[in-house]
């Protein structure tokens, strides 16, 4: 199975990207895959590949359960290349307690996780049987971090130690980062921990890494939220400082959301084959797809952002294969193909409004509001419009437009606003401006 631009579950359900890395030639995506059915459930890991991040291919189930460890779920983790094989690492769950009506799902919430790993020569071929390990036990020091909810390995080697940071909680009230160095990625020592109520209840899927001389910290915060707003638990971003002898990071700045239309989760970047920080990311669906088929699936992936930081401030920019993939433009609104991706480029001002097929944006009181409303209906309880920050009067747009999927690139990435849409409309049209003020481009077909 193949998909463009945007990763769909391959019919079913997946959610969290694991183990993004460009490897031997190619993009490996693997991602959180439940293969029986379009709902939450014990987690695999799925795998697709891509020459270009734009073009993906899956590639069927690499990991699964079969240890004692693991038996409940191989959960999310990061990829890193050592002596040319290709390290994955997870959290593994075990059930104390089985919910004897839904097997997946621990009753009273009642578990526990490690971390482990798995080698494989080639990125092509794993054994689950033998080729795994537990590489960190479950953590009942409550000083260090939390028997359950420790999990999301994102490791990086830097000079000659290896790093793994993990996402935690002291006693579920307050977000915890957990360090772990190693000198050979294999056999790992316990280095720092750090709790701020700034990371919510629970921290989940954290990420560090340099862009020239500064540190960015991105991580998913359990329960930053209120129900009322459809989730309660969001990615954010921020500079931050980080000491690799110590492994002691400072949270020098207020976060940012990373994308505000607060349907995106569970960040995760590598490094491009140029040598671009590159993030991607889950898109959370409340109601499966149903294609026309019969196959049902829930869930997709953001396209590839390159992240920088410019004047303290993450920016998320297209990437150039993005732009490459648009490289025919289209006259006129009516000569769109709504059943493939397409993208405008335009700029608005203060009471001017885009309407895409019911997804309607607009500028009011400096910023970017996007309204989906009209294409979320019979949703409720979810959020159905996003609102960036203030834009100091400019508006530059960049609008990827899929049929689940609608991305705003507001002033070169300074925000993005990304939405999951159903029943788009196959129209466009203008308020208060003209059709001539918007450049529409699609691929061209090979």
């Amino acid at each position: 199975m193949k998909n463009e631009l945007h990763l769909r579950a391959p019919g079913n359900w997946i959610n969290d990207p694991n183990g993004f890395i460009y490897y031997k030639g190619k993009y490996h995506l693997f991602y959180q895959y439940f293969p029986y059915a379009p709902v939450w459930g014990t987690m695999h890991w799925g795998h697709a590949v891509s020459d270009d991040l734009v073009h993906w291919e899956h590639q069927g189930v690499a990991l699964f359960p079969t240890k004692e460890y693991d038996q409940n779920g191989v959960f999310s983790g990061s990829a890193l290349e050592a002596d040319g094989k290709l390290n994955l690492y997870y959290s593994a769950v075990r059930y104390l307690e089985k919910d004897a009506e839904n097997i997946h799902m621990a009753k009273n919430n009642h578990f526990v996780t490690s971390q482990a790993m798995v080698v494989s020569e080639d990125g092509v071929h794993f054994d689950n049987w033998k080729d795994k390990r537990q590489i960190i036990p479950v953590i009942y020091d409550e000083e260090r971090a939390h028997a359950a909810h420790t999990r999301d390995p994102k490791v990086w080697k830097e000079g000659n130690t290896y790093y793994m940071v993990l996402g935690s909680t002291c006693r579920e009230e307050t977000g915890r980062i957990v360090f772990y160095t190693s000198k050979d990625g294999v056999n790992w020592e316990f280095s720092n921990q750090m709790t701020d109520r700034r990371l919510g209840r629970i921290l989940e899927c954290p990420d560090i890494f340099k862009i020239d001389e500064t540190y960015v910290f991105m991580g998913s915060l359990m329960y930053i939220s209120q129900k009322e707003c459809g989730y309660e638990h969001h990615a954010v971003c921020a500079p931050a400082e980080f000491d690799p002898a110590r492994c002691r990071l400072t949270l020098r700045e207020e976060f940012e959301y990373v994308d505000y239309g607060l349907d995106m989760y569970a960040v995760q970047t590598n490094l491009d084959k140029d040598g671009r920080r590159v993030m991607i990311a889950w898109m959370r669906m409340p109601k499966a797809v149903k294609e026309q088929n019969g196959c049902e699936w829930n869930g997709m992936m953001c396209q590839p952002r390159v992240v920088e930081v410019n004047n303290g401030h993450v920016y998320f920019r297209v990437h150039p294969e993005v732009g490459k993939y648009f490289d025919a433009e289209v006259p006129s609104f009516d000569k769109l193909d709504f059943s493939q991706p397409f993208c405008l480029r335009t700029s608005l001002k203060e009471g001017q409004e885009l309407n895409i097929g019911g997804y309607r944006i607009r500028i009011e009181n400096d910023a970017v509001y996007a309204d989906r409303s009209q294409v979320f209906a019979g949703l409720e309880g979810y959020s159905l419009t996003g609102r960036t920050p203030e834009i100091a009067g400019e508006c530059r747009l960049e609008i990827f437009v899929d049929r689940n999927l609608i991305e705003i690139f507001i002033n070169g990435g300074e925000f993005v606003i990304s939405h999951v849409v159903y029943d788009i409309g196959k129209y466009i049209e203008t308020s208060n401006f003209d059709e001539g003020d918007i450049r529409c481009y699609s691929h061209r077909s090979s």
